[in-house]
């Protein structure tokens, strides 16, 4: 939940996460919900949210093996690691789980 209240989902099945107020039904979309696939305003599977003080939403795209960072009103999102196959590089991740930003802007995942 931010600041405001708005409560943030991760909704694997429609690819995307949504934003509600309390008493909507309905919410908005704060990151993909362009079906699946591995473009910059898509999500494949997201598991786990995070919201910053600027509103930022950063995602852990389960299936892309990627975090994604989601500035308030982006229409497409910003690749923050991974993305580079599946692995266990530096610059690879398998299936990311947890995640959260610390106020430097520091990204920490859970990585399956």
């Amino acid at each position: 939940m931010d600041d405001n209240g708005f409560l943030y989902v991760a909704d694997a099945e429609i690819h995307a996460v949504r934003r509600y107020k309390i008493g909507d039904t309905k919410g908005t979309v704060a990151a993909g919900g362009n079906g699946k696939g591995t473009r910059l305003d898509q999500l494949f599977n997201p598991h786990y949210v995070f919201v910053d003080r600027d509103y930022s939403v950063y995602v852990s795209d389960w299936k892309n093996n990627r975090v994604m960072k989601w500035k308030e009103g982006a229409t497409q999102g910003i690749v923050v690691t991974g993305s580079q196959g599946q692995g266990n590089s530096l610059t690879q991740l398998h299936e990311p789980e947890g995640l959260v930003v610390d106020q430097l802007g520091t990204v920490y995942v859970a990585d399956h």
